[in-house]
């Protein structure tokens, strides 16, 4: 593809990205690769990371767009974003030339719109705080909660594109072995500094085609993900239910970690994600588990109270703490969402603490950056469950990297700690 047609495929991705409301622009994007099967790899990348890079920049480049009195369409945005960049307006309209796969001629009201924007840059003074932030306005508060005097810092490191983090699978390959074979395709891979089993590569790459991962040596799972699998402490011979697993991605490296010796249930409410659970164990060579799917009225966790050493619930939250990797979320994501999941999340941890025998543990999980889904969240349970103790982080770390938080609960970030967001405490039911 030439310049100007990665442009007006990117200008199409981003009209449809826009038109799909609140469907994830990465589950957008696949739909339209899959339709567009003729262009290349290097395309697809090229016309993906302009988009991404405009949803990075979304609430900045629409805060330019508005002082001309424009809204925000694909076109304008796409072009903003290169006159921000510090292409000349000369340089948009000869890419914008109506030619052969070019986007169509900037009509006159389009290039009084831009225009001004050549020689400027992304940032203005004059930008109100949530727009400079690229976050919405009725987060700024919690988010000021979270991380004060380090606000701006944490949310520049989550506008930059995350690594691609993997998951060693010790059942099929040691860190080296699995390291070697991405290098064998062409994939230069270096330990993550937390995790034992990570490996992070630099920029994204299609791993799911090569041998490394078709033949279960590495999975992709972001080394924060990998920490709190860590902090379930499983072991052989335990039994261990994953009360959220979703597409089963810590059922697999708790599995690793119990080296297929013991027992692990998966149990999700949707039955489309642990059928695709499926294909990732049998490629792991994973065999010690059970998947249960959850349906309101279910007698399944009261005839098994009180009968499992570990359970984890990684619990369904607003993903902040994932904005790096699908920064469309931020724009997406509103108050109402918050106010409906935080009585989801303690539904759920009550739901699930029945499970947990007499010193056994549970560890609460979300890739939320709000206290009110994790500490706060954490708080009201143990009023709820006076039996309950929460069991510091640096009381149970037990790999060679230092415990990467001097606090109770695991709490990472990308400007601390590289990884994505994430939040983890263990609770300690006392024994009887």
């Amino acid at each position: 593809m030439t310049p100007a047609a990665r442009l007006a495929a990117a200008i199409d991705l981003l009209d449809e990205v826009d038109a799909a409301a609140r469907k994830p622009a990465d589950a957008v994007a696949n739909d339209f690769f899959r339709a567009r099967r003729f262009i290349g790899s290097g395309d697809r990348r090229a016309v993906s990371d302009r988009v991404w890079g405009v949803l990075r920049a979304r609430r900045r480049l629409t805060w330019w767009l508005a002082r001309a009195g424009a809204r925000p369409a694909a076109r304008l945005l796409v072009g903003a974003s290169l006159l921000l960049e510090g292409w000349t307006m000369d340089g948009l309209e000869q890419n914008f030339s109506g030619g052969q796969f070019a986007p169509a001629p900037l009509g006159a009201a389009e290039r009084d719109v831009l225009r001004p924007l050549a020689g400027r840059t992304l940032h203005h003074p004059s930008m109100p705080e949530p727009v400079r932030l690229e976050i919405p306005d009725w987060i700024l508060g919690p988010l000021q909660d979270r991380f004060g005097d380090e606000l701006a810092t944490e949310m520049a490191a989550m506008g930059e594109p995350a690594p691609l983090d993997l998951r060693v699978n010790l059942l099929k390959a040691t860190l080296d072995e699995a390291r070697a074979a991405l290098l064998a395709e062409g994939i230069e891979a270096e330990a993550t500094p937390y995790s034992p089993w990570g490996l992070r590569v630099a920029h994204r790459r299609a791993v799911t085609s090569g041998p490394a991962f078709q033949t279960g040596a590495v999975e992709i799972q972001d080394e924060g993900s990998q920490l709190v699998a860590h902090l379930t402490g499983a072991v052989p011979g335990m039994r261990v239910a994953d009360w959220c697993a979703g597409a089963g991605g810590k059922t697999l490296a708790i599995a690793a970690m119990m080296q297929n010796r013991g027992h692990v249930v998966a149990c999700d409410v949707s039955e489309a994600r642990l059928d695709g659970a499926v294909r990732r164990l049998r490629r792991a060579g994973v065999h010690n588990v059970e998947r249960h799917l959850t349906v309101d009225g279910d007698k399944w966790a009261k005839r098994r109270a009180q009968s499992f050493d570990r359970v984890l619930v990684d619990a369904p939250c607003t993903g902040t703490g994932t904005w790096r990797r699908n920064p469309d979320g931020r724009l997406r994501l509103t108050e109402a969402d918050l106010a409906e999941l935080v009585p989801k999340q303690a539904r759920i941890l009550d739901a699930a603490e029945r499970l947990v025998r007499p010193g056994g543990r549970l560890v609460y999980a979300t890739c939320s950056l709000l206290r009110d889904e994790n500490e706060r969240q954490v708080e009201g349970f143990c009023e709820r469950h006076p039996g309950y103790d929460v069991v510091p982080v640096s009381a149970i770390w037990a790999l060679p990297a230092p415990v990467p938080c001097p606090d109770s609960y695991l709490v990472l970030t990308p400007a601390r700690h590289g990884t994505d967001g994430f939040f983890a405490a263990v609770l300690e039911r006392r024994a009887l």
